[in-house]
């Protein structure tokens, strides 16, 4: 989308740690759990916010102090300069986390990477050795 970098430092920055199931709200979830995704990454979060019509851009330097090995954030203008919403269904940080959260497992993306996984499982496995381990005397 189209970025003015110089008003780039005022927009909303969107961690995808905020709507990580697998992570607790001490470490950085900002939603509920039942409607958070599980790892969420930066580009699937660009791709929801363009889907939703708001200019967004990814920082993929920047991480989240909490959580410093997983790199890359999203910038979202959600206000207009002149207060007018970009998306009237978003008014709230927290509504745009979860209208992203709800679209991230519909992702183009995550669905081709899941299909073969399911199909693969699917088929016939081996049960591994069960039972007592003999005791020696």
């Amino acid at each position: 989308m189209d970025v003015d970098v110089q008003n780039i430092k005022k927009w909303v920055v969107f961690y995808p740690i905020y709507i990580n199931s697998k992570k607790t709200l001490a470490e950085g979830r900002r939603i509920n759990a039942s409607k958070a995704c599980e790892n969420p990454t930066c580009s699937e979060i660009y791709d929801c916010c363009a889907h939703l019509k708001l200019p967004c851009a990814i920082e993929a330097d920047k991480a989240y102090p909490r959580d410093f090995m997983q790199r890359g954030r999203v910038r979202v203008l959600f206000k207009r300069e002149d207060g007018s919403l970009s998306n009237p269904a978003i008014s709230s940080r927290k509504q745009l986390m979860l209208h992203v959260a709800e679209l991230v497992p519909r992702h183009p993306g995550r669905t081709k990477k899941q299909e073969p996984a399911s199909a693969s499982t699917g088929g016939t496995s081996k049960p591994g050795k069960g039972g007592k381990k003999k005791r020696q005397v």
